[in-house]
């Protein structure tokens, strides 16, 4: 059976030196911690598909900045290209200082903002400490 590439996005928020993340609530990697994202749907833009999936994971409003980087997952089913962007947060929508609580939300089993020194210390999905040492995150 001939594997297709599933495009797929997520979004890097850092803020006051702390990473937003997602525990996996579904395969593949459920249980792992991971940056939000998805699935882009037919006929959506890339930088949509960024802020709905980190609003559906998270319930945090986001705006979509520029790419970081290209990652790819191949397993037996499926070969996932996942365009991983930068986002800020939509301060427009509250004046709460401070970090927003993350609300788990859609496939997300939890939510929380990491600070980037402890990093090492969470069930990361595959390759995802690595990506963020590639591209000067950590």
């Amino acid at each position: 059976m001939p594997i297709y590439p599933i495009v797929a996005v997520g979004g890097i928020a850092v803020v006051d030196g702390s990473l937003l993340l997602v525990k996996r609530g579904h395969p593949p990697q459920e249980g792992k911690w991971t940056i939000p994202g998805g699935k882009v749907k037919y006929g959506e833009q890339l930088t949509q598909a960024v802020e709905r999936e980190i609003q559906e994971e998270t319930s945090l409003k986001v705006n979509c900045g520029d790419l970081v980087g290209i990652a790819e997952r191949i397993d037996e089913q499926d070969h996932f290209v996942i365009l991983d962007f930068f986002v800020s947060l939509d301060t427009s929508l509250s004046s709460i200082e401070g970090l927003p609580v993350p609300v788990p939300a859609s496939d997300a089993a939890n939510a929380a903002w990491v600070p980037l020194g402890d990093l090492e210390e969470y069930s990361l999905t595959t390759g995802l400490l690595e990506f963020l040492s590639l591209h000067n995150i950590i």
